[in-house]
């Protein structure tokens, strides 16, 4: 089996890499190569692994080449992420429409060769459900909720899934896309994602740094944890056509928890002083993005797949300091808690 990854140097698609590498198997067949697109290497366990190849550059100028290349399947997971999109509208235009558009015309063009259309997941976003004066949004977004997104990402995303289901629909992939909801608590340094603090208001607290949080406590939004979502691509890649049930989108299981719930989580596994590391300073750029999420999601059809979120935010922050703890530099990642 060879599989192909965008975005496989990134956070969720190298963390989906590694998985996979690990368990060996993909939907019943064993896996030998997979292939990492991304603007940047992947980290450097993954360039270790004879199964692996690295093709670094932006998947526009690595989509010609695909033309006459076989995949048993592909996860495109590679985006331009919600604060970049807003503020650079070319790039998230170029980074996410232009870039799914043509790698599908690029496997459209391998299989009108004669050669097997592959089956393909897509990261799509909880951000294409938006409020729309003809439309209220509910309080809980679920997989039938008409879609009306108010950012460009989300626009982008939107039209990405129903140009996947429309391109399964003529036979030229075995398409499917899932909905991710915000995953945290993410490593590193903050992205340019509008979300990127769902994150930081943990992550940093942990290592001993003051964060700022750009919302009030009362935002409410859907999460995952970062097992959680790999655990959602794999089980969409691996149902059946009829489990999946139709071409359109589903969405990906979520914890949907307030910003003072994440605290209230952050105090019982690390301790008052922690939390107190947060401080709010609201930023109208972000609060404005925000205020047009959904605050919560359903998963009825992942649900029926097996899917579920965690059962509370204190158990994907422990999650994430055992992740954290198998770093080399696990002493700086944690420092409050040392």
């Amino acid at each position: 089996m060879k599989l192909m990854i965008t975005g496989g140097g990134g956070f969720v698609g190298a963390r989906l890499a590694r998985t996979l590498l690990k368990r060996g198997t993909l939907a019943g067949q064993r896996i030998e190569r997979v292939v990492l697109t991304d603007i940047a290497p992947p980290p450097a366990d993954l360039l270790a692994d004879a199964r692996v190849e690295a093709r670094t550059g932006p998947l526009l100028t690595q989509t010609d080449a695909l033309r006459t290349e076989a995949f048993d399947g592909v996860f495109h997971l590679a985006s331009a992420v919600s604060g970049e999109c807003e503020a650079d509208f070319d790039l998230g235009m170029r980074s996410n429409l232009d870039s799914t558009r043509a790698l599908l015309d690029a496997i459209r063009a391998h299989v009108d060769g004669g050669g097997k259309a592959p089956r393909l997941v897509f990261s799509s976003s909880v951000a294409v459900f938006g409020p729309d004066a003809a439309v209220p949004m509910p309080k809980l977004v679920a997989d039938d909720t008409l879609p009306a997104p108010q950012t460009s990402y989300g626009a982008q995303k939107l039209i990405c899934e129903h140009l996947i289901a429309d391109y399964t629909r003529k036979g030229y992939v075995d398409g499917r896309a899932a909905r991710l909801m915000t995953v945290t608590v993410r490593p590193g340094r903050p992205n340019g994602a509008a979300s990127s603090f769902f994150s930081g208001i943990i992550r940093e607290p942990l290592a001993g740094v003051e964060s700022v949080c750009p919302v009030s406590p009362d935002v409410s939004h859907p999460m995952s944890s970062p097992s959680r979502t790999i655990d959602g691509l794999i089980a969409v890649y691996e149902a059946s056509r009829e489990a999946f049930c139709g071409r359109s989108a589903l969405n990906l299981p979520a914890l949907n928890v307030r910003v003072s719930d994440m605290l209230d989580a952050l105090e019982e596994v690390a301790g008052p002083k922690v939390r107190g590391l947060v401080r709010f300073e609201r930023d109208e750029r972000i609060a404005g993005i925000v205020a047009n999420w959904p605050t919560g999601a359903s998963a009825v059809r992942a649900n029926r797949l097996g899917l579920q979120p965690h059962d509370n935010f204190a158990d994907i922050i422990r999650q994430y300091i055992e992740d954290c703890s198998a770093l080399p530099n696990a002493d700086q990642t944690l420092k409050a808690l040392k």
